[in-house]
């Protein structure tokens, strides 16, 4: 008969709440000791080993490479947090919490999009197009030097609401699902993608599977956080009926069957046109400035919290009831 570990589910929900306050107080983890610059490194040096003149091997050997890492990262973290867990009562648990937190918090940000982009919408303000250019690079690929103004707004609001999927919807839908190895394991495919996920002649065949499985994983989170993204722009006083609207308009204008949902709910939030040139326009102009992009920042914030409550803590107590892990 089903029944639900009440010590795991309290220490699942204390693992979250302390990993968002970690988030929230002290940022981003420095890129020495950060796991995915390690995953970053670990791709680099197997994709170059993967490349073969077969296609069919070399997307095998994509295949390989997206599994190997995910093993190679997740599985340890799941062995440690096994073991503290098995430590005596109280030192075990309590271990099990902090050391859970401070892992899980590797796996998403929150506060530190808000590093990249304040410093842009600063310089904007004082009408530096150089000094905001130069924050670009660390949340777009795009060139900045062909951006004016509006363009480097769109594309920070756009970084913005894309990045609350990807970067903190979707590890916290697998951690409800997988627990913190889940979170790892979803951290590995979206670096993967990132680095490979491309449909040119270099990434097509290693890098194919990868991209699939950022999709997949992506799918549902997406989804809702868009929908939750409604939800936060009725808390926060933004034009929820026009995000809701544009949301159910432009959401199949992106390439990505997953990124067009949270960027036009934000631009529909906003009452912002969002527009990456020769690919997609979202949203309907009614003008756009650099206080749009603390106001994104503090909607992916909002957004955040509710998918914590409205899906987090559900989705954890249904595994652990189902499966007690």
């Amino acid at each position: 008969m089903f029944t639900l570990d009440l010590s795991l589910f309290l220490d699942s929900i204390l693992i979250l709440t302390l990993a968002f306050l970690i988030d929230l107080v002290f940022g981003e983890y420095p890129d020495r000791m950060h796991p995915t610059i390690g995953i970053g490194k670990m791709i680099t040096y197997l994709k170059r080993k993967s490349k073969h003149p077969n296609p069919r091997v070399e997307k095998a050997n994509g295949v390989l490479m997206a599994l190997v890492i995910m093993l190679v990262v997740a599985l340890p973290v799941f062995l440690l947090l096994f073991w503290l867990r098995q430590l005596a009562y109280p030192y075990g648990e309590i271990l099990y919490i902090i050391v859970g937190a401070v892992l899980f918090k590797a796996t998403f940000a929150i506060s530190g999009m808000g590093q990249y982009t304040k410093p842009i919408a600063a310089a904007l303000k004082q009408k530096d197009l150089d000094g905001a250019r130069k924050w670009l690079p660390y949340i777009v690929r795009r060139d900045p030097n062909t951006l004016g103004e509006r363009q480097i707004i769109s594309a920070a609001v756009e970084s913005i609401a894309e990045s609350t999927t990807d970067g903190i919807t979707a590890p916290f839908f697998l951690f409800a699902l997988f627990g913190v190895p889940g979170a790892f394991a979803y951290r590995v495919v979206n670096t993967l993608d990132s680095m490979v996920g491309y449909k040119n002649a270099e990434y097509r065949n290693i890098g194919w599977f990868s991209a699939k499985l950022d999709t997949i994983a992506n799918y549902i989170p997406s989804r809702v956080t868009a929908y939750l993204m409604v939800a936060a722009s009725f808390m926060l006083r933004e034009d929820w009926r026009e995000s809701y609207r544009i949301l159910q308009r432009d959401k199949h204008k992106t390439a990505s069957p997953n990124a067009g949902y949270t960027i036009s709910a934000m631009a529909g939030a906003l009452n912002i046109q969002l527009e990456k040139q020769g690919h997609y326009t979202l949203g309907d102009d009614h003008g756009i400035g650099a206080e749009h992009i603390p106001r994104a920042l503090r909607m992916m914030t909002v957004t955040a919290v509710l998918f914590g409550l409205i899906v987090v803590v559900p989705v954890l107590a249904l595994r652990i009831y189902i499966f007690g892990l």
